[in-house]
Order: C-alpha cells, then sequence, then structure tokens
C-alpha cells in the first residue's frame, strides 16, 4: 500500500530528500526526528500504516505518543474499500495530530477476534494502549474527523 512500515521498536518512514529509511520511535511521534543521512526533519506520516503483526500493533498503540485510529478491514469487504481513500484523507489531514493505521482482518485474524471484530469496517481510536472509541460502518472523511474530535480536545480519554 505504501512504503511507511511498523516494526516493535517505531515507524519506519523513507525520507522524501535522500531516500534513507528512518525509524521514529512511537515514544517521539508527536514531534520531529532527522535523517540520520541528509538531516532532513522528518515528522509522522500523513498516511495510513498498515499493520502486520500482533506485536507490531502492540507496540503502536502502547507507545504512540500520537492517539491511533485503527481501520479494521477486508480486502473483499465493498465498504471497506470505499473508506479507503476517505482515511487516506483524514491521515494527511492528521499527519502530526493523530496516525491511521489498517489492519486486515484476513491476515490477522488473532487482533479481529482480540478487539471482537463482527462487522467490517470498524474503526477504533486507541490513547496510552486503550481503546477510547469505535464506530462500525463506512464513513466520509469529514464524518471521521467528527468520530474523532471529542477524543482528540483536552486529552479526553
Amino acid at each position: 500500500m505504501n512504503s511507511t512500515q511498523l516494526d516493535d521498536h517505531g515507524v519506519l518512514v523513507t525520507c522524501p530528500k535522500c531516500g534513507q529509511r528512518n525509524r521514529l520511535k512511537y515514544d517521539k511521534l508527536a514531534g520531529t526526528g532527522r535523517c540520520g543521512k541528509c538531516g532532513t526533519e522528518l515528522t509522522a506520516p500523513g498516511e495510513p500504516i498498515d499493520v502486520a503483526s500482533d506485536l507490531a500493533f502492540d507496540a503502536l498503540t502502547t507507545r504512540s505518543a500520537l492517539p491511533v485510529l485503527v481501520d479494521f478491514w477486508a480486502p473483499w469487504c465493498g465498504p471497506c474499500k470505499m473508506v479507503a481513500p476517505e482515511l487516506n484523507k483524514v491521515a494527511r489531514e492528521g499527519a502530526g495530530k493523530w496516525l491511521v493505521a489498517k489492519v486486515n482482518t484476513e491476515s490477522a485474524q488473532n487482533l479481529a477476534r482480540r478487539f471482537r471484530i463482527n462487522a467490517i469496517p470498524t474503526m477504533a481510536l486507541f490513547k496510552n494502549g486503550l481503546e477510547v472509541t469505535r464506530q462500525v460502518g463506512a464513513m466520509a472523511a469529514p464524518a471521521i474527523r467528527k468520530f474523532l474530535e471529542p477524543y482528540l480536545k483536552n486529552g479526553k480519554s
């Protein structure tokens, strides 16, 4: 889907200037980092990030300095395909304020079971390792922002 990846230590991003891969540690995502090769300023990604493992999911949601909106989806789901470009918009607009992560419920069945995902798409917002809210169903970008808004102001969780 994109060049941004997760591991159990941070978000791996590509420097837009020199192409070097860099790791932004989860607990530092609210600030900026620097490319290890050319020194270019790097910020939290403004694109959805695919979550490939339980370990990466747990590291992201428990250690991230930013709230994490998780989209639980499946490749065969029509409404999930409709939501994808809307999530891209929300991720771009929220760069540095929140992260958007995508969990494919077909390949990450343990996560789907663990969070009792019974319908897709399901969006859940995580702050400090805790799920603070969830919404089932497809939404346009303005509705997703409205869904997030009460949980992003004044440190509410």
